[in-house]
């Protein structure tokens, strides 16, 4: 059987960090994997996941499972985070799950029982999973406008074209905030425009986010996931805690489902944990209780949040700061758009000769579309990026 088994394309990515740990020169700079680190290149554990790590050392009596979805404490928490007072909770079921692809698995999982013909919408670029999580499964997948590269912005006239055309009972896939790969967003006056045109359509959504509040604060990322929780009568949401808790390796993520008036909540959760029983059995539990610790507490909530807007404001200032180097070294405002977007990744409109330039002449790593990943950067290695980017352009 294994005989027959076909060779994988490597990951681009892991790929990439093969090449960056393999290059001897000292002075290397990884822009490629998207993880936060500080100035000086590490990824801490925040200090209010470490004290929640701390609390529960000293409280847990057990490691036995809890739930085929996971905690229900851990879904009301991750439910008022996400969304607020958009939707009353009974209008709300959950599924914890293995990070953020474990909770976008879950939701394709559920779109190919309910809807096996349906067609997802993704946008144009996508963060590379998704096409590949949605094929693996059989689902059919088109793209929509999303990106004007020669702007760095969003090409919102296009996207609301091609959203115009898609067939009834698609599914149209959607990032809640700080894009990836491109860091353009949705302005709040687009998310109602979308949103108005959603509300007129028979289109099934699910909202991929990722990094709340790693854009332009908690609260204001996800202004466009709670809009349309509010708007449409049914939602899917895949939440990562990877980014803004820190947890990469412990895994935490969730789907939430925000039930249509009417629809029994019992059905709809016992489905979820179904499907969670077939994919993995029992969610893993430990991030999930460090999350649902730091968000039930009020002080470790207040610590947490404070933590999180110092690696927020932290990335805009070094977005400013390569922003302004490559206007002065290229004496252009081709860059400016660095400066506007928002997240931790920005896609610079480089050839992949000039990214592979970047990598042998200047060992500085990025993704071969020209992502890169601006957490990768601090106050001294901006300038030596600029200077790289002026010579190979």
């Amino acid at each position: 059987m294994l005989e027959r088994l076909l060779p994988q394309p490597e990951d681009k990515i892991i790929q990439l960090m093969a090449l960056l740990r393999d290059d001897p020169r000292p002075a290397k700079i990884d822009l490629g994997v998207g993880v936060y680190k500080d100035a000086s290149g590490h990824t801490p554990v925040m200090r209010a996941v470490r004290e929640a790590g701390r609390r529960l050392w000293d409280s847990e009596t057990t490691k036995t499972y809890v739930a085929l979805a996971g905690d229900p404490g851990f879904h009301a928490a991750m439910g008022r985070l996400v969304l607020g007072d958009a939707v009353p909770p009974a209008r709300l079921a959950a599924a914890a799950a293995p990070g953020g692809t474990g909770a976008l698995r879950i939701g394709f999982d559920l779109i190919h029982k309910t809807a096996p013909g349906a067609t997802i919408w993704m946008s144009d670029p996508t963060w590379p999973n998704h096409p590949a999580l949605a094929s693996d499964l059989g689902l059919k997948t088109r793209d929509y406008r999303y990106f004007d590269s020669a702007t760095g912005d969003v090409d919102f006239d296009g996207m609301l074209s091609d959203i115009g055309s898609i067939p009834d009972g698609d599914v149209l896939l959607l990032h809640g905030c700080c894009h990836n790969p491109t860091g353009a967003n949705l302005t709040p006056a687009q998310w109602d425009k979308l949103a108005d045109v959603l509300a007129a359509r028979k289109l099934t959504v699910l909202i991929d986010i990722a990094y709340q509040g790693f854009g332009d604060g908690l609260e204001e990322d996800a202004y466009g996931t709670r809009l349309l929780a509010k708007r449409l009568p049914e939602l899917l949401v895949a939440a990562s805690c990877s980014k803004n808790f820190g947890v990469y390796r412990d895994r935490v993520g969730v789907l939430l489902a925000v039930i249509p008036e009417g629809t029994e909540h019992a059905t709809v959760q016992a489905n979820l944990a179904m499907l969670n029983r077939l994919n993995y059995s029992f969610p893993p539990d430990h991030g999930a209780r460090l999350v649902q610790t730091v968000l039930n507490d009020t002080d470790l909530m207040a610590g947490w949040q404070a933590e999180l807007e110092d690696v927020r404001l932290s990335m805009l200032g070094l977005r400013k700061q390569l922003a302004d180097e490559l206007r002065r070294l290229t004496n252009s405002d081709r860059f400016d758009f660095v400066a506007r977007h928002r997240g931790m990744f920005s896609r610079l409109g480089l050839s992949p000769d000039q990214v592979a330039r970047l990598r042998t002449d200047h060992a500085i790593y990025m993704v071969g579309d020209s992502r890169i990943n601006i957490a990768g950067l601090n106050a001294n290695s901006v300038p030596i990026l600029a200077r790289a980017i002026a010579a190979v352009i």
